[in-house]
Parts: structure tokens; sequence; C-alpha cells
């Protein structure tokens, strides 16, 4: 799943690129909302569970097959010096014939460290951050949406939850156009002040009822949803062709630990401190991000991917 960015990134036309890699988010995100629908209302008997658990294989075989017949990364290829394996890729996909003499197959292996030399070190960390600080409210969030919304004794619980989710889905199909259309730099900041003032307001407003809570959760829910579509798009841009690879796996594998992290904290957290302080909690992660983003990150839309 997390090769996918980086090989679709090599081939995806420019002006294309940001929907493209987006499209790959909105997908997880049809999957995680079909997921909690039918975890919410499946009655199957004693048996549900096991419905659920071998449904996941129908995902599974659709993108087996899919990916059949996938072509390698050219990149890769000229630095395997299988030159002429790129060169015909190229040629299919692309109706273009590459200069051989421009494809002279590196000699110099990259090696994980250049991630942090002075060229690539502040791209580097402002896409751990970024990526960590959205992914880690989003996970923690919406693996126990159903706790949280016990916690601020919401009545119709599940209806709520079933709102909440259709706004996801809504808000990534919906991210897609603001990933294609603004600058990367902008849509990034503007999405972490707005997720960070919704999770103040719903702190703020966890005794309130309903009709006015739900406004904050609502808007936090479609905007982080679009925002997630980012983490699709802004590692590939962000590193050259021959840490792209290395580059892509570290943010995904250290935004995963991330992650994690919030979803082991924030029960804990709910249970010893309440929502409205879980949630400026929260908060301060996405101030961190959108710290990050403001003096590190570059602008990548019309960059070109070589």
């Amino acid at each position: 799943m997390r090769s996918a960015p980086t090989l679709m990134s090599e081939f995806a036309p420019r002006k294309q690129r940001g929907a493209m890699l987006a499209s790959l988010t909105v997908a997880w995100t049809v999957g995680y909302v079909a997921a909690n629908v039918l975890g919410t209302y499946l009655n199957s008997g004693p048996d549900a569970w096991r419905w659920l658990l071998a449904s996941g294989t129908i995902p599974a075989l659709i993108v087996l097959v899919v990916r059949i017949g996938t072509p390698e990364s050219p990149s890769w290829l000229i630095s395997q010096g299988r030159v002429e394996e790129a060169r015909g890729i190229v040629r299919k996909h692309f109706k273009i014939e590459l200069d051989p003499s421009e494809l002279v197959p590196s000699t110099e292996s990259s090696r994980y460290s250049e991630l942090f030399n002075s060229e690539n070190r502040t791209k580097t960390w402002f896409g751990v951050i970024f990526f960590s600080a959205l992914v880690l409210p989003y996970c923690a969030i919406y693996t126990f949406l159903p706790t949280i919304l016990a916690d601020l004794d919401i009545e119709d619980a599940d209806l709520q939850y079933l709102i909440l989710n259709i706004f996801l889905l809504i808000g990534g199909i919906a991210g897609i156009w603001f990933v294609a259309k603004m600058p990367r730099r902008s849509f990034t900041i503007w999405s972490f002040l707005i997720l960070a003032v919704s999770l103040v307001a719903l702190g703020t407003l966890s005794d309130m009822p309903v009709a006015v809570l739900m406004i904050p959760f609502v808007v936090y829910t479609f905007v982080m949803s679009a925002a997630s579509n980012i983490t699709q798009v802004c590692p590939p841009e962000l590193f050259p062709t021959q840490l792209r690879a290395s580059g892509v796996g570290l943010l995904n594998g250290l935004s995963r630990i991330a992650s994690a992290v919030g979803t082991f904290a924030l029960p804990v957290s709910l249970a010893n401190l309440g929502v409205p302080t879980t949630m400026y909690l929260l908060t301060g992660v996405l101030l961190l991000g959108m710290v990050a983003t403001v003096p590190w990150a570059p602008e990548t839309r019309s960059k070109n991917l070589t």
C-alpha cells in the first residue's frame, strides 16, 4: 500500500498528480467508512465478526488483480543498469523516446543518512512532523469515536456516528478538488488551523446540546478527511528520485508510530482528564504540525519528479 504513492508519482502527469495521489487516500477512506458502517449495523448473529474479517479479502483480491502487469519504476530500473527496460516502459506509457546519453546508471547508492544531510533534513523533518501531527488525532479520535460520543452523553449515538462517517466520506472526496486546486503549503496550513479551532470548540462546547456540539465535530471530520489526502501527495514530492522510496517509507513508518501512540493514549486521557482536556491536547499536536509547516514546507505542486 505504501509503495503506491511512490510509484504513482513517477507515472502521474504533473497537472493531475495531486488528484491521482489523493485518490489513494479516498480509496482508504471508502473502505474505512464501509467497515465502520458494517461493524455498527451488521447483525447476523454471533458469527458477524467472522463475516467482517472475511470481507477484507474482497478489496485485497481487487488490488491483486489490478496490480498484475503494473510496470516497474523507470528510475529504479535505470539505477540498476536496466536502461533498455526503462526506455521501453517510458515509450509505452509516456509515448516519448528517452535519450540514451541521459540514462546513465547511478553508481552511488542512496543511504538513509542522506535524508538528514544539509540539503534534505528540513524537508525530512517537515514531512515527519506534518504527517505525524495529522494522523495522530485522526486515528485516535476515530478509533474511539463511539467512546467519545458516549462520554459526551450524546443521544442517538449510532445516528451521530453514521452522520460523522458520511462527512468523513464527503470530506475525502472533496479533498481531491482542494489538493488539485490549492497550493500544497496553503492547503496544509489552513487545514491545521481549521482542525485546531474545531477541536478547541469541541472541547469548549462539550456540555452543550448535541445540535451545537455536532457542528465543530462535523467541521473537524470533513476537514480532517480532506486534509489526510495531502499525506499521500506531499511525501513523494519532497524527495529526489534516489531518496523518494526511503523518504516516503520513513515518513509513513514514523507516522504509524505516532498514530499508535495516539490510539493507546487517548482512552487513558479520556478516563483521567475528560473530553475537553483531551481535545485541547490533540489541538496542541495539530498546532505543532502547523508550526513546522509555516517555515519548513516547500511548495511542490509544480515540481517535476524526475
